[in-house]
């Protein structure tokens, strides 16, 4: 998120040195810096065997699936998002979460700082949310292939190729 103006007073912000930040936007009225900061989202392959499980939702990419994802909220912190994304999203519960990396993706004008992780299947049948179009478990060697324009999501699933350590030639 990018400030311009105060969200306290509403003036418009200046800017002021802050030692090794350099320029960062400042209310003198109110006297508080608002440094500039990505969005937290959480991505997360669910693994059960051979398969991952992949959604279609249309608003994100109309030609491809992609992994379960989600804002953290408030009050949360990354793990409990992760969880309670995929039981929102797919009904499922997970275990044994890996936490990955993270990326800075710019998507849509938006900034997102992107956790990344991998979790197991726990229990539980898959029950879409309204948000999700399908939801299935697609084999581990057709994914990269159903997420065609994903980039952010196959990047994950390399990754989390590497950790099973899945050879086939597939994912060079």
């Amino acid at each position: 998120m990018k400030f311009i103006y105060c969200p306290i007073c509403g003036r418009k912000l200046e800017e002021k040195y802050s030692w090794d930040e350099g320029g960062v936007p400042y209310c003198p009225e109110d006297k508080i810096m608002y440094f500039d900061t990505p969005r937290p989202c959480v991505m997360v392959a669910v693994i059960k065997g051979n398969y991952i499980l992949l959604l279609k939702q249309s608003y994100i990419f109309k030609n491809c699936r992609v992994l379960l994802s989600g804002y953290v909220t408030n009050g949360e912190n990354v793990e409990q998002t992760v969880h309670r994304e995929v039981y929102e999203e797919a009904g499922i519960k997970i275990k044994d979460l890996k936490y990955l990396g993270s990326e800075y993706v710019v998507n849509n004008k938006k900034e997102l700082l992107m956790l990344m992780f991998m979790a197991n299947y726990g229990s539980g049948y898959i029950k879409k949310s309204a948000e999700v179009e399908e939801a299935h478990w697609i084999h581990i060697k057709d994914v990269l292939n159903e997420m065609k324009d994903n980039e952010v999501g196959k990047r994950i699933i390399r990754k989390v190729l590497e950790e099973i350590e899945y050879t086939e030639e597939f994912i060079k």
